[in-house]
């Protein structure tokens, strides 16, 4: 008898189990039932529209990005300013060496012409003043010189 009024007392905890748990989905059922859920196609095209809205916000988001990189890429070059400015002022650097080094060229050349003019013109003065000294010699001297332009 014992076992029989333990499974007596086991089965009336399950029932009091049950009947809990059966109130208990009642009360969903209650709530469920309470609850209005819009099945129509005004709900649908609302959070469709919120949807396509945020789509759009992100679309528009994107295209600004977008538009900024091809305005950055636009003013890009593919050689810096720097750099160009560089090259251009060793190339003036370069330029104004050359111009000078074919000026002082210029003037070395000028300053020994200057100086030969000058040698060749004390030599002429010399010999000038010689062959007026010494007029036999100058008869000579043109005789010989004659002689040596008919060879050639």
């Amino acid at each position: 008898m014992k076992k029989l009024d333990e499974i007596m007392e086991l089965m009336a905890d399950e029932m009091a189990d049950f009947k809990t748990s059966l109130e208990k989905l009642e009360a969903l059922s209650k709530e469920l039932n309470e609850m209005s859920i819009p099945i129509s196609r005004a709900a649908i095209d609302e959070n469709l529209q919120s949807f396509l809205q945020k789509q759009e916000e992100g679309k528009e988001v994107k295209n600004e990005l977008l538009r900024d990189i091809n305005d950055k890429l636009e003013r890009a070059s593919l050689i810096p300013n720097y750099i160009i400015v560089l090259i251009g002022s060793i190339l003036l650097l370069l330029l104004s060496g050359l111009g000078y080094l074919y000026y002082s060229n210029k003037v070395k050349e000028e300053e020994k012409f200057q100086i030969y003019r000058t040698i060749s013109e004390s030599e002429l003065k010399s010999y000038l003043i010689f062959f007026a000294e010494n007029p036999e010699i100058k008869e000579n001297y043109c005789t010989w010189m004659d002689q040596l332009y008919k060879r050639e």
